[in-house]
């Protein structure tokens, strides 16, 4: 059976990722008689994508030969595309190793609707608002309001910095003087 985990960094030790067409790998598995028979890590060219990266996560999957799929949750263009093409999906979290063996024992069930986690998918009307609506207070959002502006620096006069310089060629002359000393000392 070739079963697909949708992975963060790819492999056995790794852990199962959150989202499937959006992960930034997917371990390839092959399982027989209950045990990993070889694996292989490839990457989610589509995990970047400004849209449709399930569908393409899914199709990617699909090509690569899956029987089952393995991730946290699935949005549902993703679920439909796998669910058409026959693909198991299995929603779960832990280790790849352990969830694929677990799934070859027969102790993970497979889903048959989108797997997607609280608030996850299209805005839903949660969002704070834009402020552009002809009401009171209208165009002003419901934004902070932008920091105060830093204090203005100590206020600095010319004859401030001339002594700041006097007092600075001092010091140097003295440390030059000192210098000599000690080479002269040395030799």
């Amino acid at each position: 059976m070739r079963i697909v985990a949708a992975t963060n960094r790819g492999g056995l030790d790794d852990t199962v990722s959150p989202v499937f067409g959006r992960c930034p790998t997917f371990t390839v598995l092959d399982v027989e008689g209950g045990e990993i028979v070889s694996h292989k890590v490839i990457q989610n060219p589509y995990a970047g994508a400004v849209g449709g990266a399930g569908i393409q996560a899914a199709q990617l999957v699909v090509n690569e030969g899956a029987e089952a799929v393995v991730a946290g949750s699935f949005g549902p263009n993703a679920s439909n595309v796998l669910s058409q093409a026959g693909v198991q999906l299995v929603q779960t979290q832990g280790t790849v190793k352990e969830q694929v063996l677990e799934l070859a024992a027969g102790r993970l069930t497979p889903t048959t609707s989108p797997a997607t986690g609280a608030f996850m998918g299209r805005g839903m009307g949660r969002g704070m608002g834009r402020g552009m609506g002809m009401g009171r207070g209208m165009g002003i959002g419901m934004m902070a309001p932008p920091p105060p502006p830093p204090p203005p620096g100590p206020a600095v006069d010319a004859s401030d910095l001339a002594d700041e310089l006097r007092k600075l060629t001092d010091k140097l002359d003295e440390i030059t003087e000192r210098l000599d000393q000690l080479e002269k000392g040395a030799k």
